[in-house]
């Protein structure tokens, strides 16, 4: 694994926790307390993310927070007509996400956020029942965005922000479902693409309608990665086809789909808000994954016609004194993938999400932030029925059942 990907792999590789897809849900521990909403919320910097036009009305003329996460995730599948099953050994991944706000005047602030809203760590047991479809995969993504924000109006407010995006991904999988070299080693492909850089943007509107109402609205835009020209290598392959399977270089594109969120915050009370966000991502803009090798290796197209897909999520704050204030939360997450195509490399049904936070007032310019999430998917009885060897199509097809862990831990310094 090259030094680019192993940087990128540590600051964000997100295991199983997907708003679809390889979509992560951990962009702030205080959001991420309240059911990771924030499109309209006004109380951190991790307004950079969830909606630039909040962050000129943040209360703090300077401000630093940052967040870092331990999570662990397994999926299960297993055939009951074959016999066979598997389970994943991801570990723990640790993504991260850093966000600084300054404020110039009452009507302008400037801002940067490093965050990581797209990524994947799949690791299966090697040559198990689907080796074909994947082995292990390492999908990482840094998002860069400066932050301008600007007050239009006393209820209205702006903010935008370019975003550079930087990924990579190792991906493996063996050539077919039984080719051995002479030592009945199985045959495979490692993908390795670095430094894929590509740009996007994130725009955000804020609008106070009374004292206590806020609504906002966020558009995060389409990012493509085209990979061009990285590494291929095949090993375990029999002597009489490595005059065709040689290591070679190969092209690819990944789509990274446009976000819309809107959602509201209400002040029930002095004490206490709840938010209600509705996001919609554009994940049809994923139709396959088409892997063009340099040498005489047929060209690899993996269909996936993703289909956009909503979450819900509403969160509630309480302010239980000025040291503490506890959060809670709860999301529907729907999957974007349609049956049949349910490939290994991303088992991610429908799920539903619990989050519990806290942030405690150590001293009148440090807080500290904690946030749990348990994410429950269902189990689903599904198939990929797009794998094609020797001319027939050949299904992959079991139950899967998946679930995932996070810890999330940060702070807050204002100045």
């Amino acid at each position: 694994m090259n030094k680019v990907l192993v940087v990128t792999t540590l600051f964000c590789a997100s295991t199983l926790v997907h708003a679809g897809g390889y979509r992560v849900s951990l962009q702030g521990q205080r959001a991420q307390g309240m059911g990771h909403t924030g499109v309209a919320l006004t109380d951190s910097a991790e307004s950079i993310f969830f909606n630039p036009g909040s962050t000129v009305l943040l209360d703090d003329d300077k401000e630093f927070i940052g967040g870092l996460n331990l999570l662990s995730a397994t999926a299960k599948y297993q055939n009951v007509n074959t016999g066979a099953s598997a389970e994943t050994d991801s570990g723990i991944a640790t993504p991260l996400n850093l966000y600084y706000n300054s404020k110039v005047s009452d009507s302008l602030s400037w801002g940067l956020g490093i965050y990581t809203p797209y990524g994947s760590s799949v690791k299966w047991p090697t040559d198990w029942a689907g080796s074909h479809l994947v082995n292990e995969i390492e999908l990482a993504s840094v998002f860069i965005q400066p932050t301008l924000g600007y007050r239009v109006s006393d209820t209205v407010s702006l903010g935008f922000g370019p975003t550079l995006v930087v990924g990579g991904v190792e991906f493996n999988r063996n050539l077919s479902t039984s080719l051995v070299d002479e030592n009945g080693n199985r045959a495979n492909v490692t993908l390795e693409a670095s430094e894929v850089t590509s740009y996007g943007y994130n725009i955000g509107l804020l609008a106070t309608a009374t004292d206590r109402l806020n609504v906002g609205i966020n558009y995060r835009s389409k990012v493509d990665l085209e990979a061009r020209g990285e590494s291929a290598t095949f090993q375990n392959v029999p002597a009489s086809l490595q005059g065709t399977f040689s290591n070679t270089t190969f092209d690819a594109d990944l789509v990274l789909p446009a976000e819309l969120t809107v959602g509201l915050a209400y002040e029930l009370t002095d004490k206490m808000t709840f938010a209600f966000d509705v996001n919609r991502t554009y994940w049809s803009d994923y139709e396959e994954l088409r892997i063009d090798f340099a040498n005489a290796v047929p060209t690899s197209v993996n269909p996936r016609n993703y289909q956009d897909a909503n979450t819900v999520r509403l969160g509630l704050s309480y302010e239980r004194d000025p040291k503490w204030t506890l959060r809670g939360g709860y999301y529907i997450d729907k999957t974007p993938v349609r049956d049949g195509y349910f490939a290994p490399e991303t088992p991610r049904p429908d799920s539903t999400g619990f989050t519990f936070g806290a942030s405690y007032q150590r001293s009148p310019k440090l807080a500290l932030d904690f946030s749990f999430l348990y994410l429950r998917f269902l189990e689903t009885d599904n198939s990929y029925d797009f794998y094609v060897e020797n001319n027939t199509t050949t299904p992959f097809e079991g139950t899967y059942l998946s679930n995932a862990y996070n810890f999330g831990f940060g702070l807050k310094y204002t100045y």
